[in-house]
């Protein structure tokens, strides 16, 4: 019977191979099935015989309690974008400088998410997302449930191996059908249905979605004496894994540009989701001489396709009340595919802009989507209008709480200034848990929205009394024991967040968390800020006159003094953490905005930025007349050139740290 039972692993495994990864299936459904069958019966009988790398096992069933961190030993880094033909040939005349002659590998950006595959002695033992690039997390457990992955490779080595999990377009259309039926919300794409199947606790969602993967990268490639990418891809295929069919090594960069213009016209014929072209050095020692910046590699880029323009009806115009009131118009669409997603909805901003784009309700109209900006309502098509369309109208009245909106003559937006208004409060405790606020984990948008309509929320102190709860919590569905435990414990861990977040959170108009940071090292505190007068905000540089009034005007309003009061004594801090170690005097770092461009030597950017903002500074992505210092290490871009262009203060790596010190 161990006889027998390897064998049905070898050959199934076979069988898979010859199914999910060349496409050419040797056996009918039926025979496979039969396969099947006959070892899961012996598996039944002789559960000691059960191996780890068992084809049963891609059916799924583990079902984990959290997901553990995984260290990349090699950090996963992101690529660098081009958007034109200009830009490419730039990169290529970058990579000539060091490499005379260079040979290019083409491949297809697959729309997924990245995963890296750990096998030791041939057995697959983890698979892990890409995370931040040097943590990930361990889904193992799902991606043994994607059969174009081998459980055991064709060789018995230790190898780690990188590529895409991916949806195939097929797969995705299916699974809404199913979710339609059942009354699910519908995902958005391919690559949001890959991501939310590949990070399910219970492997039996991913198993039943289908997932599928492409292997594009061996980190270590020349631990295996190979010593180009292209062989590197060769060997992946040795192996048994899953390469892209339509990989291309290319002479020059003519070619490149040849096979993007190839790809941008056949994209919509691919089974799967594609964003863009990514262009490597195939030679490794190369590669090793161009190196890296702190975030990508120099020899390599990805070329993202230009913005895609559909046409789709305008079926209404809705009104939707945001945290300060603000009410916006909202076009409705007849749901249409840009670039990936399928669009139901886009933000029309304002009265001005529907009147400036002469929008009318029944218009057909044409949407623009570019990677992953909002999609926005490019123009109607005046003829094809039939003479039904309605006319907009701008509502007078909050579409949620009815009372008459306001709307100052120098400013285009309308405002509800009913502080009771349901939709103002919903909004602003969702921003208030958000991110880049008090960054409570578990407390979504839709949470937010049904703890509101269940009474729990009403205002940011409840909150923080959620734990008296805790029963009633784990009553309602879709919440456990451990979900509200770690709800609770996240709610309690944000009362140490340092100061900015709690100030972004309050939802002051016009103080975002750059702002925020900037008043929380100014005043290191959130009662001497609260005591500060318009004089004094206003001579901060980049605060100005009125967001200076925005925050008098809140910090006098005695409702938001006791909201503040009462999440004092809960115990949320109101200190700024960070370093605060320089006198405000300082005038090399303190209120300049800093532009950052090439490599430093001692220092990533992520560490300038931090230091920069700790003294005081902004840092943003672009020049311009109002950047103070371009601070420049080693392969500087054009943002080097325009700071030139512009006369503005240039600081290499030494200027940058004699000025910090």
């Amino acid at each position: 019977m161990k006889e027998r039972y390897q064998e049905l692993i070898n050959i199934i495994n076979k069988l898979n191979y010859e199914y999910y990864t060349l496409d050419k299936p040797s056996v009918s459904d039926q025979e496979y099935d039969r396969y099947m069958q006959e070892l899961i019966k012996i598996e039944l009988e002789y559960p000691e015989l059960i191996k780890d790398d068992s084809p049963t096992k891609r059916v799924g069933g583990k079902v984990l309690d959290e997901f553990k961190k995984v260290t990349h030993e090699i950090p996963m880094l992101s690529l660098g974008n081009v958007f034109n033909e200009d830009e490419l040939i730039k990169f290529d005349e970058r990579i000539k400088k060091e490499v005379p002659n260079p040979k290019y590998v083409c491949e297809l950006k697959i729309d997924g998410l990245s995963v890296s595959l750990k096998y030791e002695n041939g057995k697959l033992v983890r698979g892990a997302t890409r995370g931040d690039g040097v943590v990930g997390e361990d889904i193992t457990h799902n991606v043994i449930t994607i059969k174009s992955i081998p459980l055991t490779l064709k060789e018995n080595i230790d190898i780690e191996i990188r590529g895409e999990i991916f949806m195939s377009k097929d797969v995705f259309e299916k699974l809404n059908e199913e979710r339609e039926k059942s009354g699910l919300e519908l995902f958005q794409n391919p690559r949001n249905a890959a991501a939310g199947s590949i990070r399910q606790l219970d492997s039996k969602v991913a198993a039943k979605r289908n997932l599928d993967a492409f292997l594009y990268h061996l980190p270590n490639a020349k631990d295996y004496e190979i010593y180009n990418h292209y062989e590197a891809l060769e060997y992946i295929k040795r192996l048994g894994l899953k390469i892209n069919s339509n990989i291309k090594k290319v002479d020059n960069i003519s070619e490149v540009i040849d096979y993007i213009g190839y790809w941008t016209e056949h994209r919509d014929e691919l089974p799967y989701e594609i964003d863009g072209i990514v262009i490597k050095l195939d030679n490794l020692n190369d590669q090793e001489k161009l190196g890296y910046t702190a975030k990508y590699p120099k020899w390599a880029t990805a070329y993202k396709f230009p913005a895609t323009e559909v046409l789709t009806k305008l079926t209404n115009i809705i009104f939707t009340v945001g945290r300060t009131g603000q009410v916006t118009p909202n076009a409705v669409l007849e749901p249409v595919k840009v670039a990936g997603s399928t669009i139901r909805r886009a933000t029309l901003h304002n009265e001005a802009y529907v009147i400036e784009k002469d929008l009318k309700i029944g218009d057909i109209v044409s949407i623009r989507k570019a990677g992953d900006v909002i999609p926005e309502v490019v123009e109607p098509i005046i003829e094809r209008r039939t003479g039904e369309e309605l006319e907009f109208k701008m509502t007078h009245n909050c579409p949620i709480c009815n009372s008459q909106l306001h709307k100052k003559e120098d400013q285009a937006d309308y405002f509800c200034l009913n502080s009771n208004c349901p939709a103002r409060h919903i909004e602003s405790l969702i921003h208030f848990v958000s991110r880049n606020a008090m960054n409570i984990d578990g407390l979504g948008d839709r949470i937010i929205e049904d703890f509101y309509n269940l009474g729990y929320i009403r205002s940011f102190t409840d909150i923080y009394k959620l734990d008296s709860k805790k029963e009633e919590l784990m009553e309602l569905e879709g919440f456990g024991e451990k979900s509200v435990t770690n709800l609770l414990e996240a709610i309690e861990n944000s009362k140490d967040n340092s100061v900015e977040r709690l100030l972004f959170a309050l939802g002051i108009r016009q103080v975002g968390s750059k702002t925020a940071k900037m008043l929380s090292l100014h005043f290191g505190n959130l009662e001497a800020l609260m005591n500060a007068d318009f004089e004094t905000l206003n001579n901060i540089k980049d605060i100005g006159g009125i967001i200076a009034k925005n925050i008098v005007d809140y910090f006098n309003n005695e409702e938001n003094i006791k909201v503040i009061e009462e999440l004092k004594f809960m115990g949320i801090n109101t200190e700024y953490k960070g370093k605060r170690n320089i006198e405000i005097t300082n005038e090399l770092i303190f209120g300049k905005t800093f532009v950052l461009t090439g490599t430093l030597e001692n220092y990533t950017r992520d560490e300038v930025k931090e230091i920069l903002e700790n003294l005081g500074g902004k840092v943003t992505g672009s020049v311009s007349k109002k950047t103070d210092v371009v601070i420049v290490g080693s392969d500087p871009g054009s943002k080097y050139d325009k700071a030139r262009e512009l006369n503005i203060t240039i600081w290499d790596e030494q200027e940058f740290m004699n000025s910090v010190n």
